[in-house]
């Protein structure tokens, strides 16, 4: 558990590859009676641009660049904190895998924040990404989507304090979600509450398509659990010779070592 007072500790940011399980880990922490974490916002990517390749105009105002990023960390942070108080919760999380691109300035403007990367097996992010948007999404996330996200994550965290990342892997939270959430509350700094493993139970903020989604596929993986566990190295068997060629090429050396590799 961390030293930091309840009321003082800052923001969490779930990071990683989009189709990693961010949605069911994001609707894990919304359960939590301290947490609040809401749907994509994409505030984000929406407010960097202001610092970054438009910052030449902002310059003309005479303010330092220290100046802006805190009204732009007042204006994302306030209305996260706004939409959490709202709900009765004391803390906020954001849960958005275009966030990992945007590290440095998310530090920036929440030095006090804490990431947390979900890792998931190439093989099985490709497959979901061709399922979800279609082939040529399939074929982006093998070319080197997914080894960016996940790589662009794990170099940010290595250059962190202890206690502001932590990585976890969608294998091991459904396979024993107890354990690796206990862990994960822990590095939180947060109690640990046995609703979390019943989130689906909760009422969360735009979730129809979810859990239309996952009802689906636990029908097809006939696997009744809230937590399910039937997608788990899929990919393998799904991804055709050309995917699994263009993924094997492009993030190879990174498979190996997460011990993703065939």
């Amino acid at each position: 558990m961390t030293d930091q007072p309840a009321a003082e500790r800052g923001p969490i940011l779930i990071i990683g590859s989009a189709r990693s399980g961010t949605t069911m880990l994001r609707l894990m922490l919304d359960s939590h009676p301290r947490i609040s974490c809401g749907e994509e916002t994409h505030l984000l990517q929406t407010l960097e641009p202001a610092v970054g390749r438009q910052w030449r105009l902002l310059q003309r105002y005479g303010f330092p660049r220290q100046y802006w990023t805190a009204r732009l960390a007042a204006l994302y942070g306030g209305a996260m904190a706004d939409y959490a108080e709202r709900r009765g919760k004391a803390r906020w999380a954001d849960k958005d895998p275009s966030n990992t691109l945007l590290l440095p300035f998310a530090r920036e403007l929440f030095p006090d924040a804490q990431y947390i990367h979900l890792v998931r097996d190439g093989h099985d992010v490709v497959a979901s990404y061709k399922d979800r948007w279609g082939y040529r999404a399939g074929v982006r996330a093998a070319r080197g989507v997914w080894r960016k996200y996940v790589e662009t994550a794990r170099e940010f965290g290595g250059r962190q304090p202890p206690g502001r990342y932590h990585e976890l892997r969608y294998e091991a939270l459904v396979a024993e979600p107890e354990a690796q959430l206990r862990a994960l509350f822990e590095f939180l700094g947060e109690d640990w509450d046995p609703a979390v493993l019943e989130f689906d139970q909760a009422e969360h903020d735009g979730t129809e398509r979810y859990s239309k989604f996952t009802a689906q596929r636990r029908s097809e993986g006939g696997d009744s659990s809230t937590i399910y566990r039937s997608r788990v190295g899929a990919g393998k068997d799904a991804l055709d010779p050309v995917l699994r060629t263009m993924l094997h090429r492009s993030s190879g050396p990174l498979l190996r070592e997460l011990g993703y590799s065939d």
